[in-house]
């Protein structure tokens, strides 16, 4: 019998110690974007928060290929805990469709640890343009665009991005008609917008709320279901324009944990939980106001069906969009 148990105590402890060696290394947080935007700021606070419960977090930024290259890294990994990426709404659910070839399967290659933040999109119209035309709602927003087919243009970041999908899908659903024009980033389509070269935009809440609040942009709607807590006086899309076909509309910007699949159960409890309790900490809960984010603290499985709600809405929409990056 003593014979027989050795090979599987020896196997057993090799395990354990293979695993314990895992837990002691630090852990690297690819962030898949560059340096100082939100992911990469609430990716740092995050790191600093679970040192105690984690030990070392080291923030990697792996940019390219829209958020690709650094998600790929990840699943690319050896699934032990020790590699994680901080994914979002582009390499997850927009990415899958956008681009002809993926380097990897965004809903089989990871294993959701937990959501991070939503941060939602506010519909933003030059506020000299939106006074001419007599739009303070998306009401009028919808009948001026259907009485007044192709006048009407919004600006984006790119196509494909979020604020071109979020036009697309606003399009859709009102059944009117305007016309999308890319810009090279979120910047410079801010920016046609505040000198009226574009009508209106799908823009970030943080980046557009200096703007909203000096009165140059005209804030229209947010584009999420539930009004933001950062401006509560300004309605969602859903509410407002329910009488013009979309009480449906729902689209903001997220981004959560994620490691490589077959990360052992055991290892994603312990990440979970240490991320979860970091999110609900007062110092994250002020980082993430500051950037106008929500958090979406959740467990793998919660994760993991939004995920995969996700990715199955924006099959949907980058499909109407006609939007493909070769």
């Amino acid at each position: 019998m003593k014979a027989m148990l050795r090979p599987v105590l020896a196997a057993a402890l090799v395990a354990f110690a293979s695993f314990a060696h895992a837990q002691s290394r630090p852990i690297r947080l690819i962030v898949p974007y560059p340096p100082g935007g939100p992911l990469d700021i609430v990716a740092r606070a995050l790191a600093d928060k679970v040192h105690d419960t984690l030990g070392t977090v080291i923030v990697d930024n792996r940019p390219g290929a829209g958020g690709n290259l650094g998600a790929d890294a990840a699943a690319k990994a050896v699934p032990d805990g020790t590699t994680i990426v901080m994914g979002a709404v582009a390499t997850h659910a927009i990415n899958p469709w956008l681009f002809a070839k993926m380097p990897y399967d965004a809903l089989h290659d990871f294993t959701p640890i937990t959501g991070v933040a939503q941060v939602p999109n506010v519909l933003v119209m030059n506020a000299q343009a939106a006074q001419r035309l007599g739009i303070a709602t998306v009401t009028d927003l919808v009948k001026y665009a259907r009485s007044h087919p192709g006048t009407l243009n919004f600006g984006s970041g790119g196509n494909g991005s979020a604020g071109h999908l979020a036009g697309e899908m606003f399009k859709a659903q009102a059944g009117v008609f305007m016309v999308h024009i890319p810009y090279a980033g979120g910047n410079p389509a801010q920016l046609a917008l505040l000198s009226g070269q574009v009508d209106l935009n799908f823009d970030n809440l943080a980046a557009a709320s200096a703007n909203i609040k000096s009165g140059k942009l005209r804030a229209i709607a947010v584009t999420t279901t539930t009004r933001s807590s950062a401006m509560p006086e300004v309605p969602t899309i859903a509410e407002s324009g329910k009488t013009v076909g979309l009480a449906a509309f729902d689209i903001n910007t997220w981004f959560g944990l994620f490691g490589p699949a077959k990360m052992p159960a055991d290892v994603t409890q312990k990440l979970n939980k240490a991320f979860v309790e970091a999110l609900r900490s007062p110092e994250l809960k002020a980082r993430l106001a500051a950037l106008m984010a929500e958090s979406m603290a959740s467990t793998p499985d919660q994760f993991a069906a939004f995920v995969k709600a996700e990715n199955a809405k924006y099959k949907r929409v980058v499909k109407a969009s006609g939007a493909k990056v070769e």
